[in-house]
């Protein structure tokens, strides 16, 4: 473990992070620490103090360098809950390291995510998104939109991808919002090691004669190598079914209230059609459900913009502030469909830029467009007031979304 580095001065009141209010809108505390500079002081919920970003440029800047780490296992990384606290009591996944390991292994699952691998795949997304729409149509309203729609959709097309047996979904599906969204670090370990007790056995069942999917591919030609050792590939895969399923449900599910809630703008997408991937972009931009992929600590004295940013000191790039810059999106509290949004920080920057991306791109394109086309009265059953977020220390979204039609 790194030796602990003193952390910056106590901060004042600025307790981080803040729980919204509105599936799109950000708090207000947020704004407030925007108009403070590009770095602001917070509070963590142990006390700790630990600098914010908030301005775009700077955000940029800082994913890019490498004296940010992302080694979880620094004794200052700025954890923003107990539960957290998990992460330094299991293997460590890609995502938690710096160079050269971090690339070594992303290296050997780049191939699956291309541009080109997932365009293959977007008959088989439209496949599955259609289907699961039969299904909600049949059944009739009301309907709870993350069950029906939004959880499935991308549950199935992670198993595709991955060659997990879909017809484990509810376990695994069960294991990985509790992973996500339990209080406590046992919480949180007991569902990974459900996980990892069920992933260990797929890939057990595949070793000597591969199988479908990614994780066949690596049981195939990175466990017999050494490249890989079995307990990587559990945590490598953990990563990507929860990853892979996860964010992208909750995506759905917000940009379908977003939409709803902005009429105008779901008025434009169906009379444009060919609008839907800069409205995707602009979803992803106005949405930002993943800030805690931005946290780092610092390895190094870092100046930015006249402050400096102590060896040690806890950093969090926080995307959902730095994507309402001003400066780089106009009027960056308007939802706009026709908006050239692609430059937003929703994925990350730098070699830590999000794996799935591309996926998750497509994933939003055809989810959308076929639920909206295909269901043109689709309403939310009650007001939006009354959906229940979940906090802010996991993937924001909702746990049920009811809709009628």
């Amino acid at each position: 473990m790194t030796e602990s580095v003193a952390a910056p001065s106590t901060p004042d009141t600025h307790p981080f992070p803040r729980a919204r209010t509105c599936p799109y809108r950000l708090p207000a505390d947020y704004d407030r620490l925007r108009e403070s500079g590009p770095l602001q002081q917070v509070r963590l919920y142990d006390g700790r103090p630990a600098w914010v970003v908030t301005r775009y440029d700077v955000a940029r800047r800082l994913l890019a360098d490498p004296r940010l780490s992302s080694d979880r296992n620094h004794a200052n990384f700025p954890f923003l809950s107990p539960r957290f606290e998990a992460i330094r009591r299991q293997r460590m996944t890609f995502i938690a390291m710096d160079q050269p390991e971090h690339g070594r292994q992303r290296r050997m699952l780049i191939s699956e995510f291309t541009v080109k691998r997932i365009r293959s795949m977007r008959d088989e997304i439209e496949r599955i998104v259609h289907g699961f729409i039969d299904e909600l149509l049949a059944a009739g309203p009301p309907a709870d939109l993350v069950g029906r729609f939004s959880l499935p959709v991308p549950s199935m097309v992670i198993c595709r991808l991955l060659g997990v047996p879909y017809e484990d979904h509810e376990l695994f599906q069960d294991a990985s919002r509790r992973l996500l969204q339990s209080e406590t670090a046992d919480g949180v370990l007991a569902a990974r090691e459900e996980l990892a007790a069920y992933l260990d056995r797929l890939i057990v069942s595949r070793e000597g004669r591969g199988g479908p999917g990614l994780i066949g591919r690596l049981v195939a030609e990175r466990l017999p190598t050494g490249e890989l050792e079995r307990e990587d590939l559990v945590s490598m895969s953990i990563l990507l079914l929860v990853a892979g399923h996860e964010t992208t449900a909750s995506m759905i599910s917000l940009s379908v209230i977003t939409l709803l809630d902005h009429p105008d703008q779901l008025a434009a997408l169906r009379a444009e059609p060919d609008v839907m991937p800069s409205a995707v972009e602009e979803l992803l931009r106005y949405l930002s459900i993943a800030d805690l992929a931005g946290m780092r600590v610092a390895t190094a004295d870092i100046d930015v913009d006249g402050q400096t940013v102590r060896a040690g000191d806890g950093v969090i790039v926080a995307n959902s502030i730095s994507n309402r810059d001003g400066e780089a999106f106009e009027n960056p509290e308007s939802f706009d469909v026709h908006r050239s949004a692609r430059h937003h920080l929703a994925f990350g920057y730098g070699v830590h830029q999000c794996l799935g991306q591309n996926l998750a791109r497509v994933e939003l394109e055809v989810a959308l467009g076929a639920l909206f086309d295909r269901i043109p009265t689709l309403r939310l059953a009650v007001p939006v007031e009354d959906l229940t977020l979940r906090p802010a220390t996991t993937i924001q979204g909702v746990n049920e979304l009811p809709v009628t039609w």
